[in-house]
This record gives C-alpha cells, structure tokens and sequence, in this order.
C-alpha cells in the first residue's frame, strides 16, 4: 500500500474527485437515455392504440375549455364538418420542414353550432419575412370535411418566445389553442386537429400537411449504450493509470531501498 501513498497527495485527490463526478455524470447521462427511450415506447404504443380507434366527431370529445382532457385524446383520429374561419387563421413560427423554414397554418373551423376546431392545415415555406397566412394559402370557401389526428395545444416551457397577453394576432410562436380562443369569435375544443384528409381535396398550392407521427424510437438506446461503454473506460481504465504511477512513483520504492541499505551496514558491522 505504501506505493499508493502518492494517490493521497491533494492533486490527485482532486483528481480522483473529477473521476468519480465524471463517472456519476455518465452513468445518470446513461439511465436518462434509457428513460427517453421509455418515454419514445410508451408514445408509439398510445399512437398505435388511438389510430386503431374508431373515428370520431370532433365535437364529440370534449367541450371547450377541458383541456385536462385533450391529454387523453391525442392521437385520436376524428372528423368534423363547417366551414373554416378564413379571417382567423394564423401561422405558427418557426417549423421546419426537410430542413427548409416555414410556419404551420393554423385555421378554425366552425362547426355550426357555436363552436370551433382549430385545424393545422399544415406547412409552408417562410424564411421569416411572411407574418401572416398568405393569399395563395388561405384557407377554401363552403363547407369541408376533414378527417386528422387529435394533437394537444402547446403551452410554453420555461424557455422560449412569448406572445402578447392581448390583441389580435396573426402569428404565433407555438401551436396555442388558448391563445387562439382569445381571439376567435366561437367558442374552440381544446386541442387542435392535425390535418390528414380533407373534402374538397387539398390543391398543390394549399399547405403540406404535416406528416403522421413517425414510430422510430430514436437514437437514444445507442446513446446509452456509448454512455455506458465511456463509464466502464474510466472505471477500468483509472486505476491502471494509478497503478502505473505507482510504479513509476521514485517516492514509493525510497523506503525499501533505505531499509535495505541499513541492514547491509549491520552485516559489515557484525563481520568486523
């Protein structure tokens, strides 16, 4: 053990510190993969479950203001009849398509008895400079028929932008079914309805929809399998570097070396 007495020196007990923390970090870094993979099973799993459902009427659902609701609901698929509120759309910022900038357009649609759908009619290119729905894009006149998938208004988070509390917007930063309500003349289902299907057809210089949810489940198993991989490098791999330094310590082999220097001049005493 006295070969190690250098490991107790503060640098190296610094050192063995970064380790440990080092250590503590990947193997969090490595459950937490796990946990989002978890996370990325469990929502395949309920896309799966609700699309197998038997479509819906949109109405049908939920009364507005339930948004507690919309939880239980998304990824259903549900239809509705009106006609849309073309002076109410609005585009929602900064979404990107096949890595090409755009905005969603966001569209109510009146359902004839008082209340309104907001339908994500889907994506078109904006490099930044297009602040609300364009001509070429708005939304078509009569009635329609739309069939999509149930999607939960988005709320922000502790980062992101911020839109005004009040006024009438005609962009938004996320997709924010409250927000809009606001601002619509009927009263709005609390979640929004992204468009797969819709009667009369959607033309070529209509939005794109947006696309179902893709089923992968993401690259977070390899993540946590490299996470893991770097934590059992530096288990193994740091005490060989000490055990090396041990070696090479000159400080480690001093004491063996005066012990036997003084029993070699015992023996020449006791010769004489």
């Amino acid at each position: 053990m006295s070969s190690y007495r250098f490991a107790l020196r503060p640098k190296w007990i610094l050192s063995h510190l970064f380790v440990l923390a080092l250590v503590a970090t990947m193997v969090v870094a490595g459950f937490w993969q796990l946990s989002r993979l978890q996370e990325k099973k469990d929502r395949n799993a309920r896309v799966v479950a609700r699309t197998a459902e038997p479509v819906a009427e949109a109405s049908t659902l939920a009364d507005p203001g339930e948004f507690d609701k919309a939880g239980a609901l998304e990824f259903r698929r549900v239809s509705a009849t009106g006609h849309y509120l073309v002076d109410q759309e609005v585009l929602v910022r900064s979404r990107s398509r096949d890595e090409s900038p755009g905005s969603w357009v966001l569209t109510p649609l009146a359902l004839g008895d008082g209340t309104a759908v907001v339908v994500n009619r889907g994506w078109i290119p904006n490099p930044g400079d297009i602040h609300s729905v364009p001509s070429w894009s708005k939304a078509p006149t009569g009635e329609v028929e739309v069939e999509g998938l149930v999607r939960e208004t988005e709320t922000r988070g502790r980062f992101g932008s911020t839109d005004p509390a009040t006024g009438t917007l005609t962009d938004l930063a996320r997709a924010d079914v409250a927000r809009l309500d606001q601002q619509v003349p009927e009263r709005v289902l609390p979640f929004y309805l992204q468009l797969q299907t819709q009667d009369p057809a959607v033309a070529r210089t209509d939005p794109k929809p947006v696309p179902t949810p893709e089923l992968d489940e993401g690259p977070h198993f390899s993540y946590a399998v490299q996470w893991f991989i770097f934590t059992t490098i530096a288990v193994i791999g740091y005490p060989l570097i000490l055990r090396r330094r041990a070696r090479e310590d000159p400080d480690a082999i001093a004491p063996e070396r005066d012990d036997r220097d003084e029993s070699d001049d015992s023996d020449d005493v006791l010769v004489t």
